[in-house]
């Protein structure tokens, strides 16, 4: 998670700017206005392929945040997602369990904590 990617045009080199791990608020709901969740693949079968980005206080009951489809050359392809997100809204402090899967497998499993 970051504030943004910046893509060098002449060696096509990603910059993360602003990684951050965790977010801090004053009052709750707390309302992000703009992240990038930043993501490279590999090992990934050639093919269109579809990634799920979910999102929840507790593991069982999580929302959806992104779902996109994406298109691997060969396994050996690198594959960098950026990934926008706007106006993310935290309802309550806690630690929020963070699942990306592709074609309906689990990948990561993170979390983020979010407090006051």
């Amino acid at each position: 998670m970051c504030d943004g990617v910046h893509i060098d045009p002449a060696t096509g080199k990603h910059t993360l700017l602003g990684v951050f791990s965790n977010i801090k608020g004053r009052e709750f709901p707390v309302v992000h206005r703009y992240m990038v969740w930043f993501m490279t693949l590999t090992d990934v079968s050639a093919g269109k392929h579809r990634v799920k980005i979910s999102m929840g206080l507790e593991p069982t009951a999580m929302s959806e945040l992104i779902v996109r489809e994406f298109e691997s050359q060969s396994p050996l392809h690198r594959i960098n997602l950026i990934n926008e997100l706007g106006n993310l809204t935290f309802p309550q402090p806690g630690e929020y369990s963070i699942l990306i899967e592709v074609d309906e497998e689990p990948i990561l499993a993170t979390s983020i904590s979010v407090s006051s």
